[in-house]
């Protein structure tokens, strides 16, 4: 049975998981400008989380509830989302932290894309205006100026909000039999090994402890969003939760100053609103058609 639909609580835990992402986010920067390749981040960011999950699970003998019968799902999610983690990741060591949060916002207009061009989905003015406005904060933050917006950093962070478009429509799907452990797990169960036969090529990792806290972070934070973002899909639709997406912007802001220093351009502030405007419009109307498709439905 499907899980009662809670969307005030969905809120605040996709709120909490934008806090514990963007915290996440920050510790990628960091271990990037320590030289630590990405890809032994990545594999300590689904090692950890599956670690930790299957011996708090087994400590509290619930190893069954990781009991799936879609595990082709988990794997199609597990290829998706590992591609969208390295682009996710990879983008905020070429960006400052608030340009390539603001790239990641681009993903609703993706998803109305997406909806039109493969599953023939009618998309109505409102939607296209919002895809206009949106692809136009793009043009605005990346400017003119290639050293401040990089054309690898800029074509990076939009194919991880294309990805992250995907995974929306997928982590919505599991959640209606799945279990946000369950989901989490066998993301980090099926990511994993192939991570570990890249750190065996880059050589073993010899770090400072800083480094490993650093590493551990990035475990423990990512862990965090994982849950929250799943157990928020569980309990809200994606049209309702994603508004909460843009808390982040401003954490990744406070970060960039507070850490490197760092403080958006001209450009940024002017796409950034475009963007997130983009994003809302889109929600709001995700939110209207729910509605009205309800009100079409007869009551059983």
């Amino acid at each position: 049975m499907p899980p009662v639909q809670r969307p005030i609580f969905a809120l605040a835990l996709r709120l909490m998981a934008m806090l514990a992402l963007s915290a996440m986010l920050l510790l990628v920067k960091l271990t990037g400008e320590r030289g630590i390749p990405l890809g032994e981040t990545l594999f300590w960011r689904q090692f950890l989380p599956g670690l930790a999950l299957l011996g708090w699970l087994a400590a509290r003998g619930e190893i069954g509830r990781l009991r799936t019968r879609r595990l082709g799902s988990h794997a199609r999610r597990a290829f998706v989302g590992g591609t969208g983690m390295f682009l996710t990741l990879g983008v905020v060591q070429i960006l400052p932290l608030a340009e390539a949060t603001v790239l990641g916002f681009t993903a609703p207009i993706f998803a109305v894309l997406l909806a039109a061009t493969l599953l023939g989905e009618k998309v109505g003015p409102w939607r296209w205006a919002a895809v206009v406005l949106g692809l136009a904060g793009i043009v605005i933050i990346a400017g003119p100026d290639r050293a401040h917006i990089p054309l690898g950093g800029l074509a990076t962070g939009i194919g991880a909000a294309f990805m992250v478009a995907v995974i929306s429509i997928q982590l919505r799907d599991l959640g209606r039999t799945e279990e946000p452990v369950s989901v989490v797990f066998w993301f980090s169960a099926f990511c994993t090994p192939p991570l570990a036969l890249a750190l065996l090529w880059t050589g073993l990792p010899q770090h400072d402890a800083a480094g490993w806290a650093m590493l551990g972070g990035i475990g423990a934070t990512g862990l965090a969003a994982q849950l929250l973002m799943t157990a928020a899909l569980r309990y809200g639709s994606v049209s309702s939760v994603i508004v909460m997406d843009y808390s982040q912007f401003g954490w990744a802001t406070l970060w960039g100053w507070l850490v490197f220093a760092n403080v958006p351009g001209p450009q940024t502030w002017i796409g950034a609103p475009a963007i997130i405007a983009a994003g809302l419009i889109i929600a709001w109307r995700e939110q209207v058609r729910t509605g009205a498709a309800a009100a079409r439905t007869p009551a059983a």
